[in-house]
């Protein structure tokens, strides 16, 4: 008798890391899921090692981030390890659904859906832990954002004032994005479980997308050596980043305490959410660049239901390759340009950006 089959709780493990049925032809591309898992669970540790050193108090905040910083023994790595850890995340994210739109992974809906709400609540977690330090960019920031949700109708100042607490940014504000952010990657641990629940309902992608059922191998060792040694290498990218450029994705006016008196020159998010970010303002309504803010990741859930072409994989049309790669560079044009001052030629150049954006959705469904 195997105990790691016969036995419930190992045989879990087993059917789920060993002897998981996996496509024979898989790339390294498929080492980004993995990835994510991991620095899902750093990004919580180092975020629970921090909050015992954290107050969510305005006149507090910013003073414990720098007590964490130099009295805290280890203090400074566990904070460059959760911001940079965000980054990191991201950029595994996006790579992730890059893949998943090239080789059609988009076809596994339920699958799909859940990745793409990880992605938001992955956002809404970033941006309350970006408020949290209380320096400038922190606290403009959050005002700015959530004085978004007043282009609601009807019930959009009412809801502003709900967040804030009160008629303005303040310590309710920061104590309700402080419990929010304990809470949502926790949240999100969950609908990560069900994400891989569905992942091996269906069965993994590949490359060609074919059918991959007369063509399998077993998880372990073939695909869970690749998934180390490519943890291995981005781990390194990952200390080098926190060693020896730690602060290369902070931006300077985060490191002066908040002043609602004094408006940091450029106000803007993090680079993750920088291509929104010039949607958003690339359109002169408000409630026109909210809706387009919103719309360019909720355009993702629509994916499985407008693209519908015969071969799964983007890699059998050689147009839609060539239309991926524009959108992949227009996606970077937009994070350059949201890092830029609002004025000629950046908004004309944001403006003409978010409308390729959005084009190149509707030229996949037709194309």
């Amino acid at each position: 008798m195997s105990v790691r089959k016969d036995d419930k709780l190992v045989s879990i493990i087993n059917s789920s890391l060993v002897d998981l049925p996996s496509p024979s032809s898989l790339s390294y591309f498929w080492n980004y899921g993995s990835l994510l898992g991991v620095f899902l669970m750093i990004q919580i540790m180092s975020g629970l090692f921090l909050s015992f050193h954290f107050s969510g108090n305005v006149n507090l905040s910013f003073d414990s981030v720098i007590h964490m910083m130099r009295d805290v023994n280890y203090g400074w790595l566990l904070r460059v390890f959760h911001a940079n850890g965000a980054s990191m995340f991201f950029l595994l994210m996006y790579i992730h659904i890059g893949r998943g739109m090239y080789y059609g992974s988009y076809r596994f809906k339920k699958t799909w859906m859940s990745g793409v709400t990880i992605l938001l609540l992955s956002m809404a977690t970033a941006f309350l832990g970006y408020v949290l330090p209380w320096g400038q960019m922190s606290f403009w920031a959050a005002t700015v954002i959530t004085n978004l949700l007043s282009a609601i109708p009807y019930v959009g100042v009412m809801l502003v004032e709900w967040i804030w607490g009160g008629f303005a940014v303040g310590n309710p504000t920061l104590i309700r994005f402080f419990a929010f952010h304990f809470v949502l990657p926790f949240v999100i641990l969950f609908i990560v479980v069900m994400h891989l629940f569905f992942l091996h309902e269906t069965g993994s992608s590949n490359p060609m997308g074919l059918s991959s059922n007369c063509d399998k191998t077993v998880f372990h060792p073939y695909y869970s050596v690749k998934d180390i040694y490519g943890l291995g290498l981005f781990f390194l990218f990952f200390m080098l980043i926190c060693l020896l450029t730690p602060y290369v994705f902070m931006d300077v006016e985060n490191f002066i305490c908040s002043d609602p008196l004094v408006t940091p020159v450029h106000i803007q998010p993090e680079w993750y959410f920088l291509f929104a970010y010039t949607i958003l303002r690339s359109i002169p309504s408000k409630i026109g660049g909210v809706v387009a803010l919103v719309m360019s990741v909720f355009i993702l859930y629509f994916l499985p239901f407008f693209m519908s072409h015969k071969f799964r994989s983007t890699f059998l049309y050689w147009f839609m390759k060539y239309l991926f790669w524009v959108f992949v560079v227009n996606w970077f044009l937009l994070t350059w340009i949201g890092a830029c001052i609002v004025e000629v030629p950046y908004s004309i150049l944001g403006a003409h950006f978010s409308f390729l954006y959005f084009f190149m959705y509707f030229l996949f469904w037709f194309v």
